[in-house]
């Protein structure tokens, strides 16, 4: 007799193109997305992620990659005061700032990179998290974030299925004129927008399920894809126990499940070699030692020194600055140490 199954397993399909560290790959959407990003960054692939900031509407997004297809140059009309900062309302907070000048050129610098990076990118991730948008009621504007202006200044709506898919089957097709091969990613943020209340939420996902699953009969699977995070979560990680103390973001298990999955399905086996080395060093870089000053440490430091040497001139275009600069100042104060235990047991 078979042994019993408690788990319901997400079949994840063999895609048909692989990203790795020669690739470049564009990430934009939500927090989910800073998140899958943000691993591929700390293994040191080729990643720009949020240009705008975290974005979780498709409708958020699409503005944001309009203003990159069209070279957008914000002017001081773009922007908004609130509590003695300056906004935009297509930006993250951290944009944001109290001198007008410096938030203009760091929002311009930023579309500027992210433009460069975009015309030749590999890939594109968009995550979307929610089908609710919240609309300027002064301008009709549809906000990406509403920096904590007044709720009576704003209309909230749900996007229907048919007005993300005509927004995207055009945009998509204008990404395609400047970059023809790069490949499209869908995925849904597994993270529920609890506030609206739990039949609103799965009406909100369905939406984004159901345009994602248009634009991917229009286009087809030679230019577009959909990885299952949603499916996964809510199916192989059914329990609490995958979630944070909220109960709505999940827990560190569910992500390193998720990028297993993800990395596995996605990246080149002969990249996943080499992030395997750079997790070594990364998690030498966190080693904390009962006692540092040891020259079983020092040896230890100096091995993983020798380590990136040795990685990067097989792979010279990984940038191991940060880490070349933390073993050596490391290796530095440990051998300044031994030194002066040396010379007290000489006094």
């Amino acid at each position: 007799m078979a042994p019993a199954k408690f788990q319901t397993i997400v079949e994840t399909p063999l895609f048909k193109w692989k990203t790795g560290y020669q690739k470049k790959n564009l990430f934009m959407g939500s927090c989910f997305t800073e998140n899958i990003g943000g691993r591929l960054a700390d293994l040191k692939y080729k990643v720009d992620i949020n240009p705008f900031g975290i974005l979780y509407n498709p409708a958020s997004i699409a503005n944001g990659l309009r203003f990159l297809l069209n070279k957008k140059i914000f002017t001081a009309a773009d922007l908004i005061k609130k509590d003695g900062l300056w906004h935009s309302f297509y930006h993250h907070g951290k944009y944001s700032s109290a001198d007008e000048n410096k938030t203009l050129n760091t929002i311009n610098s930023r579309i500027a990179s992210s433009l460069s990076f975009f015309k030749n990118a590999d890939f594109l991730f968009l995550t979307f998290g929610t089908a609710w948008i919240y609309q300027f009621s002064k301008t009709g504007q549809t906000v990406s974030n509403c920096h904590k202006i007044e709720a009576n200044k704003f209309i909230r709506k749900r996007l229907s299925v048919s007005e993300i898919v005509n927004e995207y089957r055009k945009l998509l097709s204008e990404i395609w004129k400047i970059n023809p091969d790069i490949k499209v990613i869908f995925t849904v943020s597994p993270i529920r927008h609890w506030k609206d209340g739990a039949v609103e939420n799965q009406r909100s996902k369905a939406t984004l399920l159901l345009a994602i699953n248009e634009l991917l009969q229009i286009f087809g699977e030679e230019k577009c894809a959909y990885f299952q995070a949603y499916e996964i979560v809510m199916d192989e990680l059914r329990d609490y126990r995958f979630y944070a103390e909220d109960m709505i973001h999940l827990s560190d298990v569910a992500l390193n499940h998720i990028w297993d999955i993800f990395e596995h399905s996605f990246i080149e086996t002969e990249s996943r070699n080499i992030a395997a080395q750079v997790k070594k060093i990364l998690k030498a870089m966190n080693h904390i030692p009962f006692n540092k000053v040891t020259n079983a440490y020092l040896n230890f430091l100096n091995q993983y020194l020798k380590r990136i040497t040795q990685l990067n001139e097989k792979h010279p275009a990984l940038n191991f600055k940060l880490e070349k600069e933390f073993f050596t100042h490391e290796i530095d104060s440990i051998e300044k140490g031994l030194e002066k235990i040396k010379l007290n047991d000489l006094s």
